[in-house]
């Protein structure tokens, strides 16, 4: 079965997360957006472990379904054309910071678990180790291997994939705190890796220049805060509904079910570009090497963003693929495209009903920027938004790249467009 997944989000309980992230908010937004399969976050968190073991029912086969008299809650707001089953994975971000060969580490590491028993097993021993109640993404004094270790002793179909590996500050080949390969980082449960989380502000073409990186899928995720951002990464799969399909598809290396990935243009991640927020200096790694990774304003050390890291880890040029590659398409949600349609802020009201006409009228929103016919968008009533995805399908888009956690900007349309349209 093909279907779509983000994999990587939070809850309620996690720090700067919105209130709106509940079990039913997600099975709306999931079908909202097109995703079949959605990661349920923080399953550990005692309070969100709890909610979610009254609102989800087990499938009997490793994901879980949101119990009907949830689901009647939210559905009158899932228009027809978008209605679609939603599955849900456990999953929990778990954020190590110890120190490894003289250095004090920093890596954010997602696991996986079938059931709620092993849920339940892994809360029990990691509440043990550190405080797991305080932050839905708790802070653990443990090595990622240990980590890991602890995770499949409860039980061996767990799964861990390291979160956005190139973010400078949390990852496992992070700029600030990370390692110089995946091998040093889990030891001997290396082979026990079978993916790595690119990043927002990475790509499969940026990766696939580190040849040790060959042996990995490599998958994109939302590392969503809030029920809308869903999907703005994910992942295509093929394969038996169900974890241990999913589980198979990057596990076994024979196995065709992991199609690939929708992408962030690069540049929109908050960690592209060097710079300094500070002094609001974003640079291009050859500026960083030019100012010898000084901020040209006031003399400060830049934050390294994950253009400069792969190019320091990158052994092969730009455009040759790893043996485990996969395809990629680069999206920019449908909410941004129709908010520079309008000029406006995408939280507004005028972006919310067109996004809502849209569902609507023609689907899921990875339907509408990745398969529907422009014509048969422009019919919908809003020819520049049309537009937009055409140009966006084409990666004619123009961006201002990210840096030192700063989203990146996007622009799709000139203001001649925009009078072109609206006069």
């Amino acid at each position: 079965m093909r279907y779509i997944a983000d994999l990587h989000i939070h809850s309620r309980f996690s720090r700067a997360t919105s209130p709106q992230l509940t079990p039913e908010q997600l099975w709306l937004w999931a079908q909202i957006k097109g995703i079949g399969v959605v990661a349920t976050g923080d399953c550990i968190h005692p309070g969100w472990l709890k909610e979610l073991k009254q609102k989800l029912s087990p499938c009997g086969n490793g994901f879980f379904s949101l119990k009907p008299q949830y689901c009647k809650l939210q559905e009158k707001e899932v228009h027809a054309a978008c209605k679609s089953d939603v599955r849900f994975i456990l999953s929990t971000e778990i954020s190590s910071i110890y120190k490894k060969t003289g250095k004090v580490r920093k890596v954010h590491n997602v696991l996986y678990m079938p059931d709620f028993e092993t849920a339940e097993k892994l809360a029990s021993r990691l509440d043990k180790i550190g405080n797991i109640k305080s932050d839905g993404r708790p802070i653990l004094g443990l090595d990622s291997r240990d980590l890991y270790e602890i995770a499949l002793s409860c039980n061996p179909d767990s799964f861990c994939i390291p979160a956005h590996i190139w973010t400078p500050w949390f990852s496992v080949l992070g700029s600030k705190s990370g390692f110089n390969s995946i091998e040093e980082c889990f030891g001997d449960l290396t082979k026990y890796i079978y993916a790595l989380e690119t990043g927002l502000s990475s790509d499969p073409l940026m990766n696939w220049r580190v040849s040790s990186l060959d042996d990995f899928f490599l998958v994109s995720n939302s590392d969503a805060h809030s029920p809308s951002n869903l999907g703005r990464e994910a992942n295509i799969f093929d394969t038996d509904f169900s974890y241990t399909g999913l589980l198979n598809s990057l596990r076994d290396k024979k196995d065709k079910g992991f199609l690939g990935t929708i992408e962030f243009f690069p540049e929109e991640g908050k960690y592209h570009y060097d710079g300094h927020r500070n002094c609001k200096m974003r640079m291009h790694p050859k500026e960083t090497i030019k100012n010898k990774g000084l901020c040209p304003v006031c003399g400060s050390p830049v934050t390294v963003g994950v253009m400069t890291r792969v190019e320091e880890l990158a052994d092969r040029p730009e455009g040759e693929k790893g043996k485990r590659w996969r395809p990629y398409k680069s999206a920019i949600p449908l909410a941004e495209i129709i908010a520079d349609s309008l000029d406006v802020g995408k939280a507004s009201k005028k972006v919310g009903l067109l996004y809502s006409n849209l569902n609507q009228s023609l689907g899921s929103e990875f339907s509408i920027l990745m398969d529907i016919p422009i014509n048969e968008i422009q019919k919908a009533g809003n020819p520049l938004v049309a537009l937009g995805i055409q140009r966006v399908r084409a990666g004619k888009v123009n961006l201002a790249p990210g840096y030192d956690g700063e989203f990146g900007t996007i622009s799709i349309f000139s203001e001649e467009d925009r009078k072109n349209q609206y006069k």
